[in-house]
């Protein structure tokens, strides 16, 4: 206990739990992710927000918390913990589905990075009107590449980044909601009505629990902060804290935020581009309503900018150490594996911009820059929640092997009411991403249905497949290097 750190370990700089927070903060929630499910679901969003975040949210992230106490001194975060509680191939299946699944993610958030580009230069949705789907795909991937150098070059970028972003956005929420009350104190009335308690109740039907995945996906990725538990000075106690403050955060922005939207909006009449564009909208209405012309827009647009760019850093970088940094080496072909002198998978980060190119191409053959946008974000909500259920397996086979793995923050003392929240939390994660698969933004039995369907499916098995093609140029180079010995 009273050893003395060694000198390399004294000078070390580490990571407090408030920035881990925050650098998490801004891989879960958003503006944007409250925009996109009260278009969905309208004024019952707040509803399904109020009872996720009890039954959802707190379990989900106190279970990250505990893992993340269990395995404080690995750093491949979830990947890590699937590796120790279920061997080497389910580390490296779950190593893959954790990276690949936030793949269509990262490109829904270059997209939202440039959409919120356009709004800064043309101060509208024009944007949408002028660009070409191919263009709109090359500036994607234009995006991709210079974060990737930015990350190589620039020290500290990520951590900047995330202060700045994940600060900025929680502050600028906390505007709109106090604007929105400066509002209603005025006398005004809501734009959507009746705002009775009644519109707050969701229609339980097939399109509410077809959105259900996208909730999920909109509160879940706590996991990626995982792998900076080993920057932290005292992760096994400091990392809870980070989850729990993150928990707050998240709780505050779903309820206060969607009933602000109701305020400012028809929640009976939307806009169809909400998903891509309501944020900006919101601001924009709000500083119409108070006489202050473009003021809120123009503020929120460069927040959403640097959010947008502090969230493609850490899940540029995140993802891909999970992936890279944990999996058995067995399973990747080398070159995967090279990192720079900064310990950088820079190799990675490339493969990570050849696969989301080809998604983002694929989906370009939907009609416009709209459809395009609403599938991506959609797709999100399949592939994200499939990939937290691993993370739920993990947290039940730790609690039911105590005797193995022992944690210094135990979420929920009961081992087997711990178990039973477990199973909880996999099932209904799993059966939303399964329902996720059904489009919401198109009409049944239309082209554009089918088209969005395909889609749906044809990409999660594209990323199966490459996850299968890595382990077998991996076993042809180790049998050519085998045969070149002989």
């Amino acid at each position: 206990m009273g050893k003395k750190l060694p000198e390399m370990d004294s000078k070390k700089s580490y990571i407090s739990w408030p920035v881990v927070a925050l650098m998490d903060f801004v891989t879960v929630i958003g503006f944007d992710d409250i925009v996109y499910n009260f278009h969905n679901q309208g004024l019952g969003i707040v509803f399904t927000w109020i009872v996720m975040l009890f039954l959802f949210v707190v379990p989900y992230e106190m279970m990250v918390g505990h893992l993340g106490s269990t395995f404080n001194e690995e750093g491949g975060g979830v990947t890590s913990w699937v590796r120790a509680t279920g061997g080497n191939v389910w580390g490296y299946i779950c190593a893959w589905t954790v990276w690949v699944s936030s793949l269509p993610y990262i490109v829904d958030v270059a997209n939202s990075t440039l959409v919120s580009f356009g709004w800064l230069i043309n101060g509208n949705s024009s944007m949408s009107d002028k660009m070409s789907n191919s263009m709109f795909a090359l500036l994607t991937a234009v995006i991709f590449t210079v974060f990737i150098f930015i990350q190589h070059y620039l020290r500290n970028s990520l951590q900047i980044l995330s202060i700045i972003g994940g600060g900025a956005m929680f502050i600028i929420t906390i505007l709109y909601v106090v604007m929105t009350i400066v509002y209603l104190g005025q006398g005004n009335m809501p734009h959507t009505q009746p705002f009775t308690f009644k519109s707050f109740i969701p229609k339980f039907d097939m399109h509410y629990l077809s959105t259900f995945g996208l909730v999920i996906f909109a509160m879940n990725g706590s996991e990626f902060a995982a792998p900076y538990v080993t920057e932290m000075k005292d992760g096994k106690r400091d990392f809870p804290k980070a989850m729990w403050m993150l928990a707050i955060m998240t709780g505050f922005l779903t309820v206060l935020g969607s009933f602000a939207l109701g305020v400012f909006f028809n929640a009976h009449h939307l806009p169809n581009d909400l998903k891509m564009n309501g944020s900006y909208y919101a601001f924009q209405y709000m500083g119409q309503e108070f006489g202050m012309g473009r003021f809120f827009l123009y503020l929120f647009a460069f927040t959403q900018a640097m959010y947008m760019m502090a969230q493609l850093a850490v899940l540029l970088d995140a993802g891909t150490r999970m992936f890279l940094s944990d999996t058995a080496k067995e399973y990747l072909p080398k070159g995967l594996t090279k990192t720079d002198k900064r310990g950088l998978p820079i190799n990675g980060y490339w493969l990570t911009t050849g696969i989301c190119t080809l998604i983002m191409v694929m989906s370009a053959t939907l009609p416009n820059m709209n459809s395009i946008f609403n599938q991506l974000l959609n797709l999100n909500g399949i592939v994200s929640p499939y990939t937290t259920c691993f993370l739920f397996s993990s947290f039940i086979l730790v609690r039911l092997h105590e005797d193995r793995f022992h944690s210094d923050f135990v979420y929920i003392k009961n081992k087997y009411f711990a178990i039973l929240v477990g199973i909880w939390c996999f099932a209904i994660t799993f059966g939303a991403a399964t329902l996720g698969i059904f489009p919401t933004d198109e009409k049944p039995g239309t082209a554009a249905w089918t088209h969005v369907l395909s889609l749906n499916i044809i990409e999660p098995l594209l990323m199966i497949a490459i996850g299968i093609i890595l382990p077998l140029i991996a076993k042809y180079q180790r049998s050519k290097k085998t045969n070149q010995t002989l």
